[in-house]
């Protein structure tokens, strides 16, 4: 049963724009924290963005800060990532993750929730 459904990704030039979309069950979205984490091959899983269930505190990774943005939208049981100024060394595969209980961390081992990842190809 998938309940975490992101897309949006793809391939853009190195300066562009990209906007990930996560669509979650009602049932994980409810009350929790949401984040983003990053994957290139090879190398471990990096947090990118995480949003409280309010949407009143946003937490950014050092290298995305002033380029991305996160947001949500409880209506719609979805999160988003805005992403510009793309960089090559932006190119991964990204999560978007759950976080029961409303607190949004950094650390990637207090998500129980994942999907199952959307690619991100930024060329030079």
């Amino acid at each position: 049963q998938v309940e975490l459904v992101e897309s949006g990704g793809g391939l853009v030039q190195a300066g562009g724009s990209l906007r990930l979309s996560c669509a979650a069950s009602g049932r994980i979205f409810g009350g929790s924290a949401m984040g983003w984490f990053r994957q290139a091959p090879g190398k471990e899983r990096d947090f990118v963005a995480a949003i409280s269930w309010t949407g009143g505190r946003t937490y950014y990774g050092d290298s995305v800060k002033g380029r991305f943005t996160i947001s949500r939208d409880n209506a719609k049981n979805s999160v988003y990532l805005e992403m510009n100024s793309l960089k090559p060394e932006d190119t991964a595969n990204y999560y978007c993750a759950g976080r029961p209980g409303g607190v949004p961390k950094q650390d990637k081992d207090e998500y129980p929730y994942w999907g199952q990842g959307t690619q991100v190809t930024v060329s030079s």
